[in-house]
C-alpha cells in the first residue's frame, strides 16, 4: 500500500501560529519534485505541541493543497488511545489517504497494551494505517510479534515505518510479514541498508530540503542500479546525520529558514540550535550544494 518516498512535513510557524502560505508552498515543492506522499502533523510536524484545532487545520490544508496529486497521510498518533481514535476519525472525514500512528510515548505500555491500542484505532476507521516504531523517542518498542499480530488481525494495518535502527529487525519483519505488508525506513541514513533487506521506501525528514535527491535515491535502488544508489547515499549521508545533531525538526527547520522557505521557528520545549551546530550544518549544506 505505502511505498517509495514520503516526506514527514515540518509545520511552519510564524508568531506561534501555522504559517499557511509557507505550508502550502512546501507541499507544492514536494509535489513538483515527484514525491509519492506527504505526512501532515507527524512528529516532525511537532504534533505534540499542536492543539486539536491546529492538527485539523494542517491536515485539511495538506489534503486541499495536494488535491490528489500525491498521497496524504495524517499523523494521528497519541499516547492516549481515545485521542488517537478521534484524530484518525477526523482525518478520514477530511479525506486523508491513510494514518501514520506513532507508538504511545511516555506511558510505556506492554506489548499487549500496544496491540490493544492500535487495534482500537484500526477498528474505529477504514483508513489504511502505517505503524511508526521509534523506540528512541517513545521509550517503547513495537516488537516484531506485535507487528505480525496486528498485520494478521487488523485488515487495515498495512505498513510500518521502522526507526529502530536495526537492519536485523527489517530482515525479521520481512521474513514474517505478508508480502503485501510494506516496510518503510524511518531513518534517512538507513534507507539504503533497510531497502537492501526488504524495505520499500522511506518516510523522510531530509526530503523537506532535498526531495528530488531523496526520491532519486529510492527509485534508483528500486530500478536495480545499486551502485548509483550507493553514490547518492554517500553524497547525502553527511546531511542525513547533521539533521539530527539537535532534536528533530530543529535542524531541518533552521535550514529551511536559511533558504527563506519559512521561519525557522519551533515551539517550546524545542529551541534554536546552538551556534556551533548551526555552523556545522551550514558547512554540510554548502558542501552538498557545491557537489551539485
Amino acid at each position: 500500500m505505502f511505498r517509495d518516498t514520503f516526506t514527514a512535513l515540518v509545520t511552519p510557524f510564524r508568531d506561534n501560529a501555522i504559517d499557511v502560505s509557507a505550508f502550502e508552498k512546501l507541499i507544492e515543492t514536494q509535489i513538483a519534485a515527484g514525491i509519492t506522499g506527504i505526512v501532515a502533523v507527524g512528529t516532525t510536524g511537532e504534533s505534540p505541541t499542536l492543539s486539536h484545532e491546529e492538527r485539523e487545520q494542517a491536515i485539511r490544508l495538506a489534503i486541499t493543497t495536494a488535491n490528489k496529486r500525491c498521497q496524504v497521510l495524517a499523523g494521528t498518533g497519541s499516547n492516549a488511545t481515545q485521542h488517537a481514535v478521534a484524530d484518525t476519525k477526523m482525518a478520514e472525514k477530511l479525506g486523508a489517504d491513510g494514518a501514520l500512528l506513532v507508538a504511545p510515548y511516555y506511558n510505556k505500555p506492554s506489548q499487549e497494551g500496544l496491540f490493544q491500542h492500535f487495534k482500537a484505532i484500526a477498528d474505529a476507521t477504514s483508513l489504511p494505517i502505517l505503524l511508526y516504531n521509534i523506540p528512541g523517542r517513545c521509550g517503547v518498542d513495537i516488537g516484531p510479534d506485535t507487528v505480525v499480530r496486528l498485520a494478521t488481525e487488523c485488515r487495515n494495518i498495512v505498513s510500518v515505518k521502522e526507526a529502530s535502527g536495526s537492519v536485523e529487525r527489517i530482515s525479521e519483519l520481512r521474513r514474517r510479514l505478508p508480502e503485501a505488508f510494506t516496510i518503510l525506513s524511518g531513518d534517512d541514513s538507513l534507507t539504503l541498508p533497510f531497502m537492501s533487506v526488504g524495505a520499500v521506501g522511506v518516510v523522510s525528514v531530509a526530503s523537506n530540503l532535498f526531495p528530488v535527491e531523496v526520491c532519486s535515491l529510492v527509485r534508483t535502488f528500486e530500478s536495480g542500479d545499486v551502485k548509483s544508489a550507493e553514490k547518492l547515499h554517500r553524497k547525502l549521508f553527511p546531511l542525513f546525520k547533521d539533521l539530527f545533531i539537535e532534536p528533530n525538526p530543529v535542524p531541518v527547520k533552521t535550514a529551511l529558514g536559511w533558504r527563506g522557505a519559512m521561519s525557522g521557528e519551533c515551539r517550546l520545549p524545542l529551541c534554536e540550535m546552538t551556534a556551533p551546530n548551526q555552523a556545522r550544518l551550514r558547512k554540510t549544506l554548502e558542501e552538498l550544494e557545491r557537489a551539485g
